[in-house]
């Protein structure tokens, strides 16, 4: 039997002395695990104080007596990759471990842009999918919990899996790319721990002693210790939501009252409204409008689609929907970001005309249906355009819903439970994607992000291992202009944070969706972190393995001449010979779109006839820097940058 000891209090495992009885293992050592090669390993466990424990590997066997009170550790020596292995653990009892490889470990962390899963990015990826089956990646993801009070020994769950046309939809997009290309450079097994979750700020994945430099964050790590307090958020806030849903569903005339309820087919929408789909309901003189609003449409359908089951894309909602198709329920997604994939069971379509209806709801914001984006319905051998005039009407209108408080997010309390467990398992490096959810702060995330990079290096014990991130990527609605941006402030942070040791990072200006903080293309991210990796953590010293970045500026008359490092085999301009993105000021700081132009293998000449004495200059200065065209010959996009920056 295996204790789960995960929620048990440091303090408790000190005070009992007894629980542990039978050699027990963590989660992360058990069947399928990838350990570090080249390295020392650590392989660790409970059991009675005092009882002698065995781990025969590779035809040798390691003893060690257990300490108070209950934990044993072995240290194997460095191994070469290989396997599969067996590991036998005996004490009292005896586990044994099957099909372990030796390779290389990397931890991926972050937020929903490393959390999102093969499932979910599927539509770019069908033929990977389907050819997904190779035995020396292994993936484990961590469970997805919080704890305030102590580090966790232990996971709550979790096991080791290899790719396979059905395990791969739960892999991470990014991870799963990034080991794929790792394996196919250098034939090694290669070990991924997946522990991340959507909408985390960088602060949640921070020890409480490292907390101490940023007090607002550890003032409220120390409040969320209390259980009370917890306790009375989650029930305020189940008690408001509920009280605004069941008033929203009393007040929604499309509900299920007397009469024909809107989601029904032959429905007289002789008083409907019309608007174009995909797009958003017009907002009041005072701001948007939220409640619910209801939509119907007629569609035609080939004989051939009758009967037959089908799919039906809706893009994306704002805020929560449920789609019918005849009458008969599709789906429904309750928050905004996941695409509405829905299928029309089989017998619901008819030959010729079909009604569709969809019921909205809006918490706050804009509501509505999200541009460019796929609304269609597929058949088996055809594909109906849902776009254009629907009719609309309003169910109810409300108040806005008040956010509810995301306690997992709070600082504290991810490290604990989904960063502390890992500490003891050996890893090559740490691959993250995150910032989004610190954007509205990019002045303190130059110090938060470097900061929670050295907690984990000094929480690890292994030096300056390999750290490598993704740079924020290109989304919301591009401006005419150029202004300021926090997307842009948090990019600056983020390409600062290279001059840490052994750190690299893949710029994704290129490859973002306007309309979408999940954007789908996670091959490209995997392809850019494993080129990094290459460099940072596998010290290939020829490989071009970043995109251009600003190094200097020189004022010549009424020019800024502007030279660059990674330039690879020379500089180049996407889409012809002209550059883009690059803006401009004089001493008065107002930025002015610029000409500019590659000057040799490293140097970029900025220019405008409205500022004859420049001073700065911005690069992709943008939430969405749909135009910036700066590359190197391997096809690596420049970072954003600005001359009139903060200093080193």
């Amino acid at each position: 039997m295996r204790l789960k000891i995960g929620i048990v209090s440091l303090l408790a495992l000190a005070m009992s002395t007894s629980v542990f009885g039978a050699v027990s293992l963590p989660r992360l050592v058990s069947d399928g695990m990838v350990l570090q090669r080249d390295a020392e390993v650590k392989i660790w466990g409970w059991a009675d104080a005092g009882e002698q424990v065995a781990v025969a590997f590779m035809d040798s066997v390691y003893t060690v007596q257990t300490k108070e009170p209950g934990e044993w550790e072995v240290v194997l020596p460095p191994m070469r990759s290989g396997g599969p292995y067996t590991m036998k653990v005996s004490g009292s009892n005896t586990i044994t471990i099957l099909d372990i490889l030796v390779g290389d470990v990397w931890v991926c962390s972050g937020q929903s842009n490393m959390e999102l899963n093969m499932e979910r990015a599927r539509p770019l990826y069908e033929k990977e999918i389907a050819n997904a089956g190779n035995p020396y990646i292994r993936y484990f993801e961590v469970p997805k919990t919080y704890d305030f009070k102590a580090p966790h020994q232990d996971l709550d769950g979790g096991t080791w899996i290899s790719p396979d046309p059905k395990s791969i939809l739960k892999f991470s997009a990014v991870a799963y790319f990034y080991a794929l290309e790792l394996y196919e450079k250098y034939q090694v097994p290669i070990g991924l721990i997946n522990s991340s979750l959507g909408g985390s700020p960088a602060e949640a994945w921070m020890s409480e002693e490292a907390l101490k430099q940023f007090p607002v964050h550890y003032e409220e790590a120390q409040r969320f210790k209390d259980d009370e307090l917890i306790a009375n958020i989650e029930a305020g806030d189940k008690a408001r939501i509920g009280k605004w849903y069941a008033e929203l569903k009393r007040l929604d005339a499309g509900y299920e009252k007397p009469g024909r309820p809107w989601n029904q087919p032959g429905l007289n929408t002789v008083d409907w409204r019309e608007m174009d789909i995909p797009g958003y309901w017009p907002e009041a003189e005072d701001g948007p409008v939220n409640g619910v609003f209801w939509f119907r449409r007629e569609f035609q359908a080939p004989a051939s689609a009758a009967g037959q089951p089908a799919r039906l894309l809706l893009g994306r909602i704002a805020d929560a929907d449920s789609a019918f198709i005849n009458g008969a329920f599709a789906g429904a997604v309750t928050y905004q970001y996941p695409p509405r994939r829905y299928t029309v069971p089989a017998g619901v379509l008819k030959q010729g005309k079909n009604e569709i209806a969809v019921r909205v709801v809006s918490h706050q914001g804009r509501g509505g249906f999200v541009p460019d984006k796929p609304y269609e319905l597929i058949t088996a051998g055809d594909t109906i355009n849902l776009e254009g005039t629907w009719k609309y009407k309003p169910g109810a209108k409300m108040e806005p819903l008040e956010s509810q408080t995301f306690i997992r997010w709070k600082p504290l309390g991810l490290f604990n439970a989904m960063i502390a467990p890992l500490l003891n398992y050996r890893i090559k490096g740490v691959i993250w994607y995150q910032g989004e959810s610190n954007a509205g702060r990019p002045e303190e995330y130059r110090q938060l992000f470097p900061a929670m990079i050295r907690n984990w290096r000094d929480k690890w014990g292994q030096g300056d291992f390999p750290f490598l991130f993704v740079q924020l990527a290109n989304f919301m609605e591009p401006h005419a202009q150029p202004g300021p941006s926090d997307w842009a402030m948090l990019r600056e942070a983020q390409l600062k944070t290279l001059s840490l040791p052994n750190t690299g990072m893949a710029v994704t200006i290129d490859i973002g969706e306007w309309n979408d903080i999940h954007p789908l293309n996670k091959k490209d991210v995997g392809k850019r972190l494993a080129l990094a990796a290459r460099h940072v953590a596998y010290g290939e010293e020829n490989v071009v393995y970043s995109g251009p970045l600003f190094q200097s500026m020189e004022i010549v008359d009424n020019t800024a001449n502007l030279s660059f490092g990674n330039t690879g085999s020379g500089l180049m301009a996407t889409g012809g010979e002209e550059l883009h993105s690059f803006a401009i000021a004089g001493a008065d700081g107002k930025f002015v779109w610029a000409e500019a132009r590659i000057e040799g293998s490293g140097k970029v000449v900025v220019w405008s006839d409205q500022v004859p004495h420049p001073v700065a200059v911005r690069y992709a200065w943008a939430d969405n820097p749909e135009s910036a065209n700066l590359y190197n010959q391997e096809g690596l996009p420049a970072s954003p940058f600005r001359t009139d920056g903060w200093a080193e």
